[in-house]
This record gives C-alpha cells, structure tokens and sequence, in this order.
C-alpha cells in the first residue's frame, strides 16, 4: 500500500515541501526466505534479528550480571515466551542467585531441599571463593558440576538439569536433579514368556541402563554416552563387557554415531539403525531389537554391543545373523530337551510361513509333483477368482486385518474379530470369491509367521512368500528353484558388521551350527560363539 504524506507543516504564504512518496509494506511484500529444500518463509530468522539479537543468541560467555543472563536466555533458548522454562531469583548469603530449569523435569523435593540449605548461607562464608563454598558446602546433592560455556549450561537445563547463575561469578552450576515422565516396568508384550523375569525396558535411558547393571555386576561392563542430533541431542549409550567384546567393532559403531549429521531423532532407535547400518532396500533386519534385560544381558555375555537410545524402549544387539532373529527366551526358560522341541517346532513354523503356500501352489499347478498318498492336497472345487489372485488378496486382507488390530482399542478389538472372522472370511468363502484351501493354507502359513520371534523377519518373510507365488505362477518349478536360490544367495551375500548373516550355516561352522539346532545344556556351553570374535573365549574354567 502506498500513502502520500507530507514532510513538515504549511508556512504562512502557504507553500509546503514536495511531497515525498513512503511506502509501507504488509505482511505479503516482506522479502520471503528460501531453505535449502527451496520452501518459502515469510519469517527469516536471520535477517528479522538485530544485531543485538544475533550476538545474544550466540553468545558463550556467562554474563556476570543477572540480568544480562536473563537477555541471553530469552534469545536463545525462549526464556519467558516458553511457559516451561523458569528463572527464579533469590538471594544466599548476601549473594543474588538465578535458578533457571525446565519445570516439568525438576525434581520438586530435591530443589526444595537445596534451597532450604542454601537459605542458611552465611554472607562472611559466600564473600570470598564464592564458586568453590556454593558446590563443595552449600549444595547437598550428589551430581554437581560447573560450566564455562552458555550453550553447556543451557544443554544441561534442557536435559533436566537446573542451572545456578551467580551475581558476579561467569561460571555456572548445573544441579542433575530431574525426573522423567516414565510408565511402570513391565513384561515386554513381544517377548512374553512363561516363566522368567517381567520386568522389561522403559523410554528411560538411566532405568534402561540400570536394569541390565543389574544383571551384569562386572566391573569390566561399560557404558559410554554420546549425543546424536543438533536439535533433539538425543542421548544414545553403547554397552559392552571390556574384555570380551571385539575391540574394532566396538570403535567402528562408535565412529559410524559420530558421523551421523542429522537434525534429530525422534523416532528413536529405528532412525538410528538407518543411519548406522547400511542395509538399502533389504527387507530383512540386521540387528535384533529386544524390550528385555535378560536377553540383552545374555547377548552382551556372548561379545555383542547393545545401543540404548534414550525414549526408546528397544534396545539394538549388534552383529547379528539370521539365527539370532529365530531363537526366544522361552527356549532357555525350559529344560534342553523341550527348549530343543520348541526350536524345532519354531523353525518349522517360520518355513511353514515361507514355502507352504509357494509349494501347494506348485503342486495345484503341477499335480504329477505330489507324493503318492497326498492327492487330496488339491482343490476340490474351482474358485471364482485365480488361485493367484485369491492368495494376494487374502494376504493383504490379513494385513489390513493386523494393522486394524494395531489401531482398535481393546474395547473394540472383539467386535472387530467377529467382523474379520465371519463376516468377510465366512462370507467370502460362502460367496465363492475364495476357496477352503487357500484359507487353510494362508492360517496356517499366517501362524508360522506370528510363531517368529523377531516381528521383523516375519514381515520380511512374508514379503519373500509373495514373491515366490509370483515366480510359481509365471515359470512353475523352474520360477520355484530360482526364486529359492536367489533367497539365499541375497541372505548370503548380507553381512552385520563384518557378521556373515546366514553364519554358522554360510560359511558353515559345524560346532555353532550344532548349537543354533540343539538347546544345549548350559554346563555344556564352555565357550562363546567365534560370529563376535570375544577376546575371552570362554565362559567355564577349564
């Protein structure tokens, strides 16, 4: 919009100065900024700012001058815009204190108790070597710990610390007193087992951490930190036992961490596996995700390095293989014998969930493959649709039928049963879109894939079952041994961390094969699985 105005006022022989023509902009003809993405903002942060702001915002050294504190916290971190963030000033001892924290991460009962102690300062006491009477007398707390720096500080604050700024003093104290908001422990709803412990990893890193020293009481178990994200500043740990894990692999996760660039992390654990393991467009997982102490304990016995992210309730094992995605605490929870039986009977449920539908449409395609004895297995009546385009069908319906599980709240969830089971599987085999066959053989090829452990290789199995029918269908038996071999060759060819993934079978290792088919005695184990490379090999004196 433009207005004509005129500078000064009329004179007495009525003549005025020209007028002078302003413009004044709205807010649709302000200059718009461009990411590097090319997305248009109307707001930019760094030509909108004053250069008083800029300097604030960047500023490092501790102002001596409360005030001055304040000034640099609003423009850097949104002091009294964010109704979260607190500056609370108070005087100790003749000394003008500001406790600055994040209200919903401070530990109410233990400030409290700080600054009931801190009211008994003596003037004469806090005079002289202020800095060194507030954190070695004055503060009873157990963590404490000074910072130089404003961005330390302030990282300090926003991971739920509370920072003390001292009138006069450029440096300051951060206090770790903090509470998360945290959900009780509980029995992992993946990994539930019959008997064993039920207690199961929370969105805490510390309480994470703590329930595995608490399996592990050995001095040589280490637990090293580092932050991830320029803006989250996520807090992953990397666990492992000194002398047993692989030096090398140790320091090749760590260097993968630190060259991770990225904003944050929010979704946790998952970004990070991206990030870390090079895996492109495999389906199959190559590290293995547990919810629960025992297991990552036992892992970390074995040679493994275990990543804790911190709101992340999944812990990742690294290197893993094929073998390591098949096996459930339920196994070791029983004697050999049965443990055994159970494997057996898993791996047969997650072949089941491959090859069963692949292999009874070959034989439906080919009725001279069937065995003598066997030729009831083929359809005893033609469907509507194609055997092929039943099967898609009813695998993407069980699909959907899984992921509305996921979304329905338990009140809902029997009702949503009901409809599954009757009226669209009942109804549609009434109606003749399928047949009993293809219903029978997709439940049963269905329950070997929620017979595998790792919910991530049973997605990734299902995937290859669909790829099968697919090759089945367009070159028969030919399409069958192919798409087989092309299987196995693509799990072959697959590595974890230097870890072949298909090892002990590729390359073959016929001791630690023989372990991964027989739940052996635990007397019986005397050494550590090689796939880790352990520096201490053995876990019984010989």
């Amino acid at each position: 919009m433009k207005f004509i105005v005129k500078n000064g006022s009329s004179t007495e022989e009525g003549n005025a100065e020209e007028p002078q023509e302003v413009t004044k902009r709205d807010h649709h003809d302000e200059p718009l900024a461009v990411d590097a993405e090319g997305n248009l903002s109307a707001y930019n942060p760094i030509t909108n700012m004053t250069p008083e702001e800029k300097q604030l915002k960047i500023e490092e050294d501790i102002p001596k001058n409360l005030h001055d504190v304040q000034r640099v916290l609003e423009e850097r971190v949104g002091l009294n815009r964010s109704f979260d963030l607190v500056m609370r000033e108070m005087i100790f001892g003749a000394k003008r204190v500001g406790i600055f924290y994040c209200n919903g991460f401070a530990k109410d009962t233990v400030l409290t108790d700080i600054i009931t102690r801190l009211t008994y300062a003596d003037s004469e006491a806090v005079a002289h070597h202020t800095l060194e009477t507030f954190i070695e007398k004055l503060i009873p707390h157990i963590q404490v710990k000074h910072y130089t720096k404003m961005s330390e500080i302030v990282g300090q604050v926003l991971m739920g610390g509370t920072a003390f700024f001292i009138e006069g003093v450029t440096t300051a104290i951060a206090v770790d007193a903090k509470t998360f908001p945290i959900r009780s422990i509980a029995e992992p709803d993946l990994e539930r087992v019959v008997r064993g412990s039920r207690d199961g990893f929370v969105e805490t890193l510390l309480t994470n951490v703590t329930l595995v020293r608490r399996r592990i009481r050995d001095e040589r178990f280490k637990l090293e930190i580092m932050q991830i994200g320029k803006r989250t500043k996520t807090d992953v740990c990397i666990g492992y036992i000194n002398d047993i894990a692989d030096a090398n692999l140790v320091q090749t996760i760590k260097d993968k961490m630190k060259q991770v660039d990225i904003d944050g992390l929010p979704l946790g654990e998952k970004q990070l596996e991206e990030m870390i393991v090079n895996k492109g467009w495999n389906p199959y997982p190559m590290v293995r995700y547990s919810e629960r102490p025992d297991v990552v304990s036992a892992h970390l016995l074995e040679g493994h390095v275990c990543v804790f992210v911190d709101t992340s309730p999944s812990v990742m094992i690294l290197p893993t293989t094929f073998f390591h995605h098949v096996q459930h605490a339920e196994e070791y929870r029983n004697t050999p014998f049965i443990g055994t039986y159970l494997r057996w009977v898993r791996f047969a449920g997650i072949m089941m969930s491959i090859f069963l539908l692949p292999l009874w449409y070959l034989m439906v395609m080919e009725p001279s493959l069937k065995p003598a004895g066997l030729e009831f297995l083929g359809p005893q009546k033609e469907g509507t649709l194609p055997l092929l385009l039943q099967f898609l069908i009813a695998d993407i319906g069980i699909d959907l039928m899984r992921m509305a599980a996921v979304h329905t709240p338990s009140p809902l969830a029997t009702a949503m049963g009901l409809v599954a089971a009757i009226l669209v599987g009942d109804i549609a085999v009434k109606t003749g879109l399928f047949i009993n066959e293809v219903i029978l053989y997709l439940a049963l090829a269905s329950i070997g894939m929620f017979a595998t452990p790792s919910y991530e290789l049973g997605l990734a199995n299902r995937i290859v079952r669909l790829a099968l029918l697919i090759t089945v269908s367009i070159f028969g038996v030919p399409g069958f041994v192919i798409g087989s071999t092309l299987w196995l060759i693509l799990l072959a060819s697959k590595k974890s961390y230097d870890a072949p993934y298909m090892w002990p079978f590729i390359p073959f290792n016929a001791k630690s094969f023989f372990s991964i088919l027989l739940r052996r005695p635990v007397l019986a184990s005397k050494t550590r699985l090689s796939i880790t490379k352990p520096i201490d090999g053995t876990r019984q004196p010989e």
